[in-house]
């Protein structure tokens, strides 16, 4: 679960360090006073894209630390294990900084890493839903992931997207094969000719790069020769004062002086390695000499063959550096084309074969969401009708879809359903007329996928918009009950959500030096009932308010 944050210098975030709890945790200030802020801070640490523009006005850069305790994370541990980033104390560390301009860096216990990496161990952290949930669960393919998700598909939709895979490229393999009838003869006809050439050049492996140095060396052959005599001549040849011959000659005077000053004995030393280079270099030189030959007949064979190279080069548009893979590529072609009727009546039989594959592999998919369907539309309806709609029935309907498209996901059509009042019939929820109706439908449907999730932390940015009095204290309810089994953090600005916090955080503005800025506090009991009296309502606070606010609290438990 999340143990602490430490903020720097993010958005109206001056300098920042929150501790968290188990269980259910409310956060509740004004408007305005950046209650979101956290939740946005959360968000950049577990890999939401970067944004320069939350930079606190005047700073370079913000900073955000979480530190996480993985005592209830064994996916976390296992991921961290695998990316060889655990560590003894069961605590992960996630630091995230963002430069003005915009780019970040990110380090998992100390060691950096790359932002997708970032959202990949979150996931297994934390999961946040957005006061904005209700706008998604209006698409379908949401709609079917959630089913999905509920029904714990994950092996029907692999045997699914696997078998799509297969059978794709199955009927990709066969489109190019009966594209190509139409000028198959002809094609293949060219490639016969092109190959046949290409092999008859029979171009060797590192045969150009070999006949390119051969060429440039022997049309140097004569200065090579020369340029290298006289070389030699200046190491160890030269009448009046070679190389060899003056460093043996300094080799012999230091050698004395180092026998009066032992100073020069290093000095000697290096004298004497440089004369013995000198001398090997001398006996190379000559014997490279010796090897060299100038040799007109073979200049011109190495010569027309490079010729030969460059014109067929030049013939099929590449390189001569690509000739090899050229011939490669042509010899591949024409034998999959000479082989293409045994092919084709290959793939043709493995497209069947396929196809009955996929056609079972979706069916037992399409079955087991018929099976997660009804339990998972009977658990959101229990919980829209104790949220104020007492009549209220949510169903998913599964049905075929006719289409013959291969689709990784199967072949169904997945919609949610909501029968607001007796007499209605059920409609799809992008039909829904009530905004009321929608945030309720909406928070039923994140309170059932939370409770499937396994991540430890489970965040609820305002999810209660739109609700009030008895609903909003079941809302209260439901969220405290998917803490008790790890950490809900819960935004909100409703004192019947508030009350049912074991844990109460307070976010305030204040103005320090021209500047605004957020601070966070914990509240103990008194200040609770302070707060949950400010969020009940009135200019003034009243003891009857404060009455209410503690016995809202105590009834909480």
């Amino acid at each position: 679960m999340l143990a602490e944050m430490t903020i720097r210098n993010f958005a109206i975030i001056d300098r920042l360090a929150v501790e968290f709890g188990a269980g259910m945790t409310v956060l509740s200030g004004e408007t305005g006073a950046g209650k979101s802020i956290l939740v946005d801070a959360l968000s950049l640490i577990l890999g939401d894209r970067a944004d320069g523009a939350a930079v606190r006005e005047g700073a370079d850069r913000a900073d955000i630390t979480a530190r996480f305790s993985l005592a209830d994370a064994p996916a976390a541990i296992a991921w961290l294990a695998e990316h060889e980033l655990d560590s003894d104390d069961d605590e992960c560390v996630i630091r995230r900084v963002v430069a003005r301009e915009g780019r970040s860096r990110g380090w998992i216990n100390g060691t950096p890493m790359p932002v997708r990496e970032l959202r990949g161990l979150g996931e297994c952290l934390v999961d946040i839903h957005g006061q904005h949930a209700h706008q998604s669960l209006l698409k379908r393919d949401a709609q079917r992931d959630l089913l999905d998700e509920y029904g714990g598909h994950t092996t029907e939709l692999t045997a699914v997207a696997d078998a799509a895979e297969r059978l794709r490229a199955t009927r990709q393999a066969i489109e190019r094969i009966e594209q190509r009838d139409g000028r198959g003869e002809s094609r293949i006809e060219l490639l016969r000719y092109q190959a046949g050439e290409l092999e008859a050049l029979d171009l060797g492996d590192n045969e150009l790069e070999a006949l390119e140095a051969e060429h440039k060396r022997l049309a140097s052959a004569e200065r090579l020769i020369g340029d290298g005599q006289r070389a030699l001549g200046l190491l160890y040849e030269a009448e009046d004062g070679a190389a060899t011959d003056r460093l043996g000659a300094a080799e012999r005077l230091i050698g004395e002086l180092s026998s009066i000053d032992a100073g020069f004995e290093p000095i000697a030393e290096l004298v004497s390695n440089a004369l013995i280079h000198a001398q090997e270099a001398a006996d190379g030189l000559r014997r490279h000499i010796d090897s060299l030959d100038i040799d007109p007949q073979r200049f011109n064979e190495v010569e027309n063959r490079l010729g030969t190279i460059r014109d067929t080069a030049r013939k099929h548009h590449v390189a001569p550096s690509e000739l090899p893979e050229l011939t490669q590529r042509l010899t591949a072609e024409l034998a999959e084309l000479e082989g293409a009727d045994e092919k084709l009546a290959q793939l043709k039989t493995d497209e069947t074969s396929q196809a009955e594959a996929y056609d079972q592999a979706t069916s037992a998919l399409s079955q087991a969401r018929q099976r997660a369907a009804k339990p998972l539309g009977a658990a959101i309806t229990d919980i829209i009708r104790s949220l104020g709609m007492p009549e209220g029935e949510f169903s998913v309907r599964v049905r075929a879809n006719a289409s013959e498209r291969v689709s990784t996901h199967g072949n169904d059509h997945i919609e949610f359903l909501i029968a607001a009042n007796p007499g209605q019939s059920a409609r799809p929820l992008d039909r829904v007329a009530s905004g009321g109706e929608l945030s309720r439908i909406s928070l039923a449907i994140e309170v059932i996928a939370a409770a499937r999730t396994r991540v430890p932390t489970l965040v609820f940015d305002e999810v209660d918009t739109g609700i009030g009095g008895g609903v909003a204290e079941i809302v209260g309810r439901q969220l405290r009950a998917l803490g008790a089994s790890g950490q809900s953090l819960c935004v909100t600005h409703l004192p019947q959500v508030a009350a049912q916090a074991q844990h109460h955080l307070h976010v305030a503005k204040q103005v320090r030096s021209g500047q605004t800025m957020t601070r966070i506090d914990p509240l103990d009991r008194d200040d609770r009932v302070e707060e949950l009296a400010r969020m009940l309502g009135g200019v003034e606070l009243t003891e009857q308010t404060r009455a209410h606010a503690a016995d809202m609290i105590a009834r909480a438990g």
